[in-house]
């Protein structure tokens, strides 16, 4: 079933989660160990990331170095299908602009399509770690807009090349992402709504928030959209602390801001264990007031580990 669907249908707030491919050279067990304790919750579905490569150059003599490209969490498709299959709960591939040329992006949604995945997350992708900012492959998309059209194109029975007689659409629901604290590479948050805007016009169903802890700013942001003529469902997208490391590591890496009162009680803890508890108690409270707020969905970013998100699920739903 199509997340919109999903959404649709609801008589109240529905549950899903985000989990990551292995690294490579891990087995499936990992994915079953993610997923399996937090099955009695009936998630809607289910979002599988994808992650670009990166590139690395190893020495090869006399001064050459030698271009790799290196895909370190590969299987994102994989994934979806055996979800499907094992669990028959729906799934969510991601889709980049990254790494992808627009016959690339084409293969890819055709097998999709052929697998009986009707859901696909349209996003532009980060720039590789040796780019200073995002460049586009070759006869690539440089934005999800971009992405997103063609998505709805094929959805059309519009192929790139036209040679195909009678071709059949393809019928995939599109979501996209979206930013309460504005993307980092935007202007201002103004700015970026006018750009998310394009999305939801090109194509998109309906949008899931970067993680975020403050939850104003998410019902601010919610009626922004609204003003600005976006009325697709947004579902927030939220992520328990559970690490020393995550109280430096996640603001900056995502460039989202710590509510005072979170941030003066992450500042007593001295140990991961401390962290996690703070973390837990302030998603669970975050994840109750989204509920009543009315959000139609509550979407975990779990990371691969469920034992934190369980804590905070089993408390809301």
């Amino acid at each position: 079933m199509k997340v919109i669907e999903h959404l649709k249908k609801a008589k109240g707030t529905l549950l899903s989660f985000e989990i990551l491919p292995p690294l490579k050279g891990k087995d499936i067990r990992s994915i079953f160990e993610g997923i399996d304790p937090l099955l009695e919750f009936k998630p809607s579905f289910i979002n599988v990331t994808y992650h670009r490569e990166e590139v690395i150059y190893k020495e090869r003599g006399h001064g050459l170095l030698q271009k790799i490209r290196l895909r370190k969490r590969p299987g994102t498709v994989g994934i979806c299908a055996m979800i499907k299959a094992k669990y028959d709960i729906d799934t969510v591939p991601h889709l980049i602009c990254g790494g992808f040329s627009r016959e690339d992006t084409e293969d890819a949604l055709i097998e999709l399509n052929f697998l009986g995945i009707d859901n696909v997350l349209a996003l532009r992708g980060d720039a590789i770690k040796s780019e200073a900012q995002f460049i586009p492959e070759r006869d690539g998309h440089a934005h999800a807009e971009d992405l997103i059209h063609q998505i709805a194109g094929l959805n059309k029975g519009k192929y790139l090349h036209d040679e195909e007689q009678e071709a059949s659409p393809t019928d995939l629901c599109v979501g996209a992402a979206c930013y309460p604290e504005k993307h980092v590479e935007a202007l201002n948050l103004s700015t970026d709504i006018a750009y998310l805007k394009r999305k939801v016009d090109a194509g998109a169903e309906y949008l899931v928030t970067q993680m975020f802890f403050d939850n104003a700013r998410f019902f601010k942001f919610v009626d922004l959209c609204r003003a600005e003529g976006i009325t697709v469902p947004i579902i927030p997208g939220l992520k328990p602390l559970t690490t020393l490391k995550h109280i430096a590591f996640i603001p900056k890496t995502f460039s989202i801001d710590l509510p005072q009162a979170l941030a003066q009680d992450l500042m007593k803890c001295k140990s991961d264990a401390e962290v996690k508890a703070v973390g837990i108690a302030w998603t669970t409270q975050q994840a109750k007031e989204l509920k009543t707020g009315g959000a139609p969905c509550l979407h975990f970013y779990t990371m691969g580990k469920s034992e934190a998100v369980r804590s905070i699920v089993s408390q809301v739903f």
